[in-house]
């Protein structure tokens, strides 16, 4: 296994294993990690043999990302537990039951990537529910800030405690715009202080509460900067690192999205998101913007990037034929089993 510091590029894969020249990338010095997707899952037994080649590449292992929110959000469905959108997690009873719900759901999401090899998974979203946003709508726990901020909190701490770190997105909130930055460039011409008032109040508190990471969003708020914010300092920097006080890992959302198009060819989307402030940036859906990024792009240095990246590392303990065996994984999985039941009538 060969000693390479993690690089700040995180890319993909084509299929169902390592091809040979995806290998040479992510031996490449700035490849930092991998991100999967669906195409990228056959079986358990598949993907717990791809993830464990990726880990094997390298060391320290080059972190295996996945986005698996639950819902309509899921990147792995045979052998794992179906899991909840988050609007429908907060449909309990009482507050207190609607916690344990987003606490036990979170342990569940996080403990089964990890028994798979995966490091994390880009959960949870604290953009703001609703009608307004079509590609957020019910990924979010609610349409409160108040209440956003509590069923978080209790789903990072499940996350947490299965030995997973938990990446916030889409700072500082994409649930107000009606573009889909997949599709578009959304822009957002409300001030500073009427963002701040409704959309940020969940990344302070998760924040304040120990966010390990966070993933900005591809759209342009016109009152505060004339780029997206994960492209600007003034966001990253200013906002996000000097005044709330962020000392986490921030990950671009994926330059092959319309609403990064705005910045340039791939090696310029790179550099401005670096430069800007991310500490890691997805080139997904695009191995040949991908691969130009590697050999163009000006990558700078970051002394803090190593212990930040290093710190987002999977806590594995069981592969997931031991982690079926606990009382613990049998509890939590017939729950969100039974709740996804009753959702159905």
């Amino acid at each position: 296994m060969k000693k390479i510091p993690l690089g700040p590029i995180m890319t993909d894969l084509r299929g169902l294993q390592l091809e040979t020249d995806e290998h040479d990338m992510l031996m490449h010095p700035h490849t930092g990690g991998v991100i999967l997707f669906t195409r990228n899952f056959e079986s358990l037994e598949q993907i717990t043999t791809l993830c464990k080649r990726i880990h094997d590449l390298r060391q320290p292992h080059l972190l295996i990302a996945v986005d698996h929110e639950g819902g309509r959000v899921q990147r792995f469905r045979d052998g794992f537990s179906h899991l909840p959108s988050c609007a429908s997690l907060a449909k309990c009873k009482t507050n207190q039951d609607a916690e344990s719900l987003c606490q036990k759901a979170g342990w569940l999401m996080a403990a089964e990537l990890l028994a798979v090899g995966v490091d994390i998974s880009f959960a949870p979203v604290l953009d703001l529910g609703g009608k307004i946003s079509n590609v957020i709508g019910d990924r979010a726990f609610h349409t409160e800030p108040d209440q956003i901020s509590r069923l978080a909190y209790a789903y990072m701490g499940g996350m947490k405690q299965a030995g997973m770190s938990a990446v916030g997105k889409h700072f500082p909130g994409h649930g107000s715009v009606f573009e889909d930055s997949h599709d578009d460039i959304p822009y957002d011409c409300r001030k500073y202080q009427d963002i701040q008032m409704k959309d940020l109040i969940p990344f302070e508190r998760m924040i304040r509460g120990g966010l390990p990471g966070l993933m900005p969003a591809h759209v342009i708020y016109t009152e505060i900067d004339e780029v997206p914010a994960g492209f600007s300092s003034i966001w990253l920097e200013q906002i996000l690192r000097k005044q709330l006080k962020f000392t986490g890992a921030i990950f671009s959302d994926d330059l092959s999205m319309k609403g990064a198009e705005v910045m340039g060819n791939y090696p310029r989307r790179a550099e401005s998101a670096l430069f800007a402030g991310c500490d890691m940036v997805l080139a997904c859906n695009n191995q040949a913007g991908a691969v130009s990024i590697l050999e163009q792009a000006e990558i700078p240095t970051n002394i803090e990037l190593q212990s930040r990246l290093i710190g987002m590392h999977g806590r594995f303990e069981k592969n997931l034929c031991d982690l079926k065996k606990t009382v613990l994984w049998q509890e939590r999985s017939a729950l969100i089993l039974n709740f996804n039941e009753k959702q159905k009538f």
